[in-house]
């Protein structure tokens, strides 16, 4: 098959990597939080090498294409009912339902306007990108949850968790207005 190129097998891996976390978030060991931080590191290594090699590479396909995003909405979408499990109140609930939401919303929005042949006109943008990486950097703050040079990383991560989902929204809405922009024109 010529679609299990390095960057489609990394992107594997990210997937690969979600019942591993899921072990090490629920074991009973002392150090659960710092391998659960790590795989989430190693998986967020992973998005943006998939895609750095694949164009590098010259490598890139659909299936690619289609795999990555899935593969990061799976991971986060995980991580974050995980994370709502274990800090059940709505400071925590209301973000990740903000960033899940947009995420089945975009998802939706993107196969619809495919369907209408307008694929390109809701392509990753910027603002997509930040939030990304704020929801990465929040995610892996959570999932630590411990001091870190005297900073407590449980409450930065759910201020950039709050970042992430500002971002979320204004992405969303972009989107939205391009989508809405493209289907009238």
């Amino acid at each position: 098959m010529t679609n299990l190129n390095l960057p489609t097998l990394l992107t594997l891996s990210r997937i690969a990597l979600i019942p591993v976390l899921a072990i090490f978030f629920y074991i009973p060991w002392e150090y659960s939080n710092i391998a659960t931080t790590g795989i989430f590191i190693i998986a967020s290594i992973t998005d943006w090498l998939d895609g750095y090699l694949a164009r590098k590479m010259q490598v890139e396909t659909q299936f690619g294409a289609f795999l990555d995003p899935v593969a990061d909405k799976i991971m986060v979408a995980f991580v974050l009912v995980l994370l709502v499990q274990v800090e059940s109140n709505i400071w925590m609930t209301l973000p990740a339902a903000i960033i899940i939401g947009r995420e089945i919303t975009i998802s939706s929005l993107r196969e619809w306007m495919a369907q209408l042949g307008q694929h390109a006109t809701v392509k990753v943008s910027q603002i997509g990108k930040w939030k990304t990486t704020a929801q990465m950097i929040a995610i892996g703050c959570l999932l630590y949850s411990e001091e870190f040079v005297g900073v407590s990383m449980q409450l930065f991560g759910l201020v950039m968790l709050y970042i992430a989902a500002v971002l979320t929204l204004w992405s969303m809405m972009s989107y939205l207005k391009v989508a809405y922009t493209s289907m009238t024109d």
